[in-house]
């Protein structure tokens, strides 16, 4: 087993668990909503869960790039279990626990917004420190076109924080969740 193998399995497993607390939660929300006096979902819960979904697969993928500079010692497994143990959390709060207990999932929106998506520009924070440090990385990433897309990203989750309006907030959540897809499919 390689030593990237070997991190990597908890990693992932972290990561793992971040995407069945993203499906569980849709889950309990598409139950709930489902009986006659269940809450109304509307858009800004799932879109959030689906940003969330597409943010982690990225930290996943990312994951590869730096399969050759793995080693196993204290600050690799601390950073690893501290880095996906934010996805965790993340991810655990876009929906709610008991979602029949909501009488519509935008209250719940509003009540976690700025901590899920705060986590999430820590980490992405984070990463680029990390990749920033490491030499056969950083050239990669400091090209125009990685500050743009990093700009973008960072802009337009600052705005679903910040942003009050239902209609304006699912707008950007939207163009988040298209920017991963265009990133994703075509670049």
């Amino acid at each position: 087993m390689t030593e990237f193998a070997f991190v990597f399995s908890l990693y992932s497993l972290l990561l793992s668990f971040s995407l069945v607390a993203l499906l569980s939660g849709l889950g309990k929300a598409l139950d709930a909503a489902l009986r006659r006096d269940g809450p109304r979902v509307g858009w800004l819960v799932p879109l959030l869960g689906l940003f969330v979904l597409l943010d982690l697969l990225s930290f996943w993928a990312a994951a590869w790039t730096v399969r050759d500079l793995i080693t196993i010692n204290g600050p690799t497994l601390t950073g690893v279990l501290l880095f996906a143990s934010g996805y965790y959390l993340a991810a655990h709060l876009v929906f709610p626990d008991d979602p029949s207990k909501e009488s519509d999932l935008a209250d719940h929106f509003y009540r976690v917004r700025k901590t899920v998506l705060g986590i999430l520009v820590v980490l992405l924070f984070v990463q680029w420190g990390y990749y920033l440090s490491v030499p056969a990385i950083r050239e990669a990433l400091l090209t125009p076109v990685a500050y743009g897309q990093t700009l973008v990203l960072v802009a337009l989750m600052l705005a679903a924080m910040w942003v009050k309006k239902p209609r304006w907030v699912t707008l950007i959540l939207a163009a988040l969740c298209l920017r991963y897809l265009v990133v994703y499919l075509f670049l």
